[in-house]
């Protein structure tokens, strides 16, 4: 049996040997209580560092540290396809290099799946300390609106740390969309999944590389990826605003016929106006970021362009 352990990379030359020594140890552990073999895969997702000559070094000094390198930065969502793609084991784990998803949950991962109870395990943090209030306020907001408008439940605090069957991921696989949103892509092909809780770890070194823009555009396609919801929103919106058009119309006559017609101040009017338009750009927002990725799909351009495969050396 083998386990491909799937490791992203941008530009984290400072983090990999912290990486290399905390996976080895658990790799004799694995070799011990399941007799497995273990392969990783280190996708480097055009890093501009030392992170590529690393792994070539890893490479040659143990063949099963196989790596991906990509023509440019393509994101952490391409890197982790690729890394998907590549493996070859009958278990596949994704995990983050920075050791903020700790290795040690590994064994005990390993041991739910292979009991056959489960095709997967997944973690999440059980709490956000070390995180800033308002970015944790953002991520809460963010679970809450993707499961309450969409089919597809997402765990609040859920990482990419995940071990998978070789069935889950062959599924995974088929859904090659070019937005990808993998926490809503693990749930909607289903499986049997265990999720493990631990408390929230800080990166092991370097910097990262998700500031508050990133989260947000991240976290805007999940919703529009995996809900219609909001073009349903803008659509109750237009209704509504038409009725109360209609009531308003009705108003207006009615004053008319009844009390004359009394000039209305224009502060008030211009702030309808205002206030109408406003509503109308968030709904032609809407529904452009809908064609915006319909746009994107159709041109069917590849997730990432391979640069270097170690097994092509």
């Amino acid at each position: 049996m083998l386990l491909s352990v799937i490791v992203p990379c941008f530009n984290e030359e400072e983090a990999l040997p912290l990486f290399e020594k905390e996976i080895n140890k658990i790799e004799d552990t694995i070799r011990k209580d399941f007799d497995f073999d273990m392969e990783c895969i280190y996708v480097d997702d055009g890093s501009s560092d030392q992170t590529l000559r690393i792994l070539k070094e890893y490479n040659a000094k143990d063949p099963a540290n196989r790596y991906v390198s990509f023509s440019r930065n393509f994101g952490k969502e391409a890197a982790m396809y690729a890394g998907l793609k590549a493996s070859k084991g009958d278990y596949i784990v994704l995990m983050d290099v920075d050791l903020q998803d700790p290795p040690s949950l590994l064994p005990e991962m390993l041991r739910y799946v292979v009991s056959g109870e489960y095709d997967s395990v997944a973690t999440r943090r059980s709490t956000r300390k070390g995180e800033p209030p308002l970015r944790s306020w953002f991520a809460r907001k963010f679970y809450q609106i993707i499961n309450k408008t969409s089919d597809t439940e997402i765990v609040d605090g859920a990482r990419d740390y995940r071990l998978m069957t070789r069935q889950m991921v062959d599924a995974i696989l088929e859904l090659s969309e070019y937005n990808r949103f993998s926490k809503g892509i693990f749930s909607w092909v289903g499986f049997q999944t265990k999720y493990l809780e631990y408390e929230n770890i800080n990166r092991s070194a370097g910097q990262t590389k998700w500031n508050f823009h990133k989260l947000f555009m991240y976290a805007l396609d999940g919703i529009v990826g995996f809900t219609t919801s909001p073009l349903l929103f803008a659509a109750w919106t237009g209704f509504i605003f038409f009725i109360l058009s209609i009531l308003g119309i009705i108003f207006v006559i009615v004053r008319k016929l009844m009390f004359g017609d009394p000039t209305s101040g224009w502060p008030s009017l211009v702030c309808i106006i205002l206030f109408i338009s406003g509503v109308q750009l968030l709904c032609f927002g809407i529904m452009g970021e809908y064609l915006a990725k319909t746009y994107l799909e159709v041109k069917n351009r590849p997730i990432y362009i391979e640069k270097e495969n170690s097994d092509k050396e």
